[in-house]
């Protein structure tokens, strides 16, 4: 064989290993670089982990990646009746929204009434009427209220009786009582009134003869009542709104106020009352079936409450279904179209795992949906609120009538 035919053929040979070991080489760092990145995935915390946490709680707003039906409830399925809103009162609580545009909104809503519960009394309440109630029959209901100036007059009883007689003449069709009292409002002395005083006997009493309702918020949510501390759930509320906070030996406790609460309820039988926000403590669901069960005389509402109930579904439609006639609408939380939509949704459908309406204001959690079948939906939208409404007894009746 000649020289040049085996140079030939050992430089095939020559490439051929040198291919081989550059396939060796290539698998050899494939395995080493995988070997490497298998070394970077541990199954214990970094050491320096909480020095990393730095993120506010106010910058901290994750994104949900659970894949869920979601359904858009743009019009009630029945006409609506909110009874408990604050939009364009007297004593400027709510929103301030043009009437006209209010109205707008509540066609495209298919929301049929508004009441505006805190109106005061005498021209202011007179003036919500002009401005609300005349222009638009049938689609705002304006309530009154008590003028804790005169607590201490020893005439206070019959002066409060006097002035909810003038207000039903002017147009007023209910009482609002906030949770100053029990909380806030004082006598001379210093001492706190307390919701079942006697003084008051008279005023519920005169409200059951006109037969106009006592809207009653009493105490507040449960944490309100706590230290406001890393353990209190409604800790970035309560530093935004410290006068909320009733924790310390100054204020009695919850379970103090919705006792003196009851002891009135069972006092005025024949006066129709409305705790307002689920009956108060909707954190406890046990003890609001309870006075429902115990105060034949007692209906309820779920103004600002979507939050609390839509986190507890089964238990919360537990108590519709077994109390279809005695829940009403309530929203108690301006005029936003897109708030009532949200409440649609939570009574309407079966959702999971989306935001309240004020999310994440009053805690860092979602709700889902109740599903109301037809017919407790309807009483929940405006019958129940209708009925009530029509145990009205006339103005006359306000101006000495029997």
């Amino acid at each position: 064989m000649s020289l040049s035919l085996r140079m030939r053929r050992n430089g095939l040979k020559d490439s051929a290993r040198t291919v081989a070991v550059k396939r060796i080489l290539a698998l050899a760092c494939c395995f080493l670089c995988g070997a490497f990145a298998w070394a970077q995935i541990g199954y214990k915390p970094a050491e320096n982990a909480d020095e990393k946490k730095t993120i506010l709680l106010k910058d901290f707003h994750p994104q949900p990646m659970v894949h869920l039906p979601e359904h858009e409830v743009k019009r009630a399925k029945f006409p609506v009746i909110d009874v408990h809103t604050h939009t364009n009162d007297a004593m400027e609580i709510g929103d301030r929204v043009d009437p006209a545009e209010l109205v707008a909104m509540m066609d495209r809503d298919n929301i049929k009434t508004i009441v505006v519960l805190t109106g005061l009394w005498g021209e202011k309440l007179q003036g919500v009427i002009n401005r609300m109630v005349k222009p638009y029959p049938g689609r705002f209901m304006v309530f009154t209220q008590l003028d804790w100036s005169k607590i201490d007059d020893p005439n206070f009883s019959q002066l409060m009786v006097q002035q909810i007689d003038d207000s039903v003449r002017r147009g007023a069709r209910g009482l609002k009582i906030l949770k100053e009292l029990g909380l806030g409002v004082k006598d001379k002395t210093g001492r706190l009134i307390a919701v079942d005083d006697s003084k008051l006997d008279p005023v519920w009493e005169e409200c059951g003869r006109l037969g106009i309702p006592v809207f009653m918020h009493v105490a507040d949510p449960e944490a309100f009542f706590r230290p406001i501390d890393a353990n209190n759930e409604r800790y970035e509320e309560l530093i935004e709104h410290p006068d909320w906070s009733f924790y310390g030996p100054q204020f009695p406790t919850m379970q103090d106020l919705l006792a003196q609460r009851d002891r009135m309820f069972a006092k005025h039988p024949r006066t129709k009352f409305v705790a307002l926000h689920f009956g108060s403590w909707p954190e406890n669901l046990d003890f609001v079936e309870q006075t429902l069960q115990t105060f034949p005389n007692v209906m309820i509402e779920f103004g600002a409450r979507e939050g609390e109930l839509g986190r507890q579904p089964r238990r919360t439609r537990e108590l519709f279904l077994k109390y279809p006639d005695r829940i009403m609408f309530g929203t108690d939380e301006g005029a936003k179209e897109a708030m009532y939509q949200n409440y649609f949704r939570w009574l309407e459908t079966s959702d999971d795992y989306f935001p309240y309406a004020q999310y994440p204001a009053q805690g860092r959690w979602m709700i889902y949906g109740l599903g109301l079948p037809d017919d407790v939906l309807e009483k929940v939208y405006h019958k129940n609120a209708e009925a009530l409404f029509a145990e009205f007894k006339g103005v006359k009746m306000a101006e000495g009538g029997k």
